[in-house]
């Protein structure tokens, strides 16, 4: 038998989903070490160091999991595909938890699949081209108005009815939101997605 992968967790809590589709539904997040996209607006830079996080195995992860309520589980990072979650995401998904995966799309999607996969692509690494058919949602990052138009490259690539969302990066929010919210107004297939953890005072 061989042994069970490790995953260096950098921390995890029970909240409430504060973006995109699943806004308000209360999860647990795992977040996972190690991230190679390292965006200049990011707001969990903490996450990035692949080494030095304890280490947990699937069935331990499930353990901390299980101690809640949660029946929803969000994997996210750092860039959590770096690592092969296919043992994580098939340990909880048979315990019975619907997975989400937040990434980038910078490394392959795991098998299993999770049963949602928020896609949020980034101009600082190019995403693998089939994560825009396999995506459950889009959700893109808004830090400068020229970010509208690539936004607009990536949801084209997608399948058509997918729920598609902007977000303001949280340290432009002002100029950011103006743009997002006159651009939503003239393209109504975008929704706003907001960090309301933020504004809520929530992990």
């Amino acid at each position: 038998m061989s042994n069970p992968t490790l995953y260096p967790l950098v921390e995890h809590f029970y909240t409430l989903q504060g973006e995109g589709f699943w806004a308000g539904r209360p999860a647990y997040f795992l977040r996972l070490g190690g991230c190679d996209v390292e965006c200049s607006w990011c707001d969990t830079r903490h996450s990035w160091p692949l080494e030095g996080w304890p280490q947990y195995t699937a069935q331990e992860l499930l353990s901390l999991v299980s101690a809640t309520p949660a029946r929803h589980v969000v994997i996210t990072g750092g860039e959590p595909t770096l690592h092969p979650l296919g043992e994580l995401v098939g340990t909880l998904q048979s315990a019975g938890y619907f997975v989400q995966l937040e990434t980038s799309g910078a490394h392959p999607l795991p098998e299993p699949c999770p049963d949602w996969v928020t896609f949020s692509p980034k101009r600082f690494k190019s995403p693998l081209p089939s994560y825009y058919q396999r995506a459950s949602e889009l959700k893109v990052v808004i830090h400068a108005q020229s970010d509208l138009k690539w936004a607009e490259d990536q949801l084209n690539q997608c399948p058509k009815e997918i729920p598609a969302f902007l977000q303001p990066d949280f340290y432009r929010l002002n100029e950011a939101l103006t743009w997002i919210v006159e651009y939503i107004q003239a393209h109504p297939h975008w929704r706003l997605s907001l960090q309301w953890h933020r504004y809520l005072n929530l992990p």
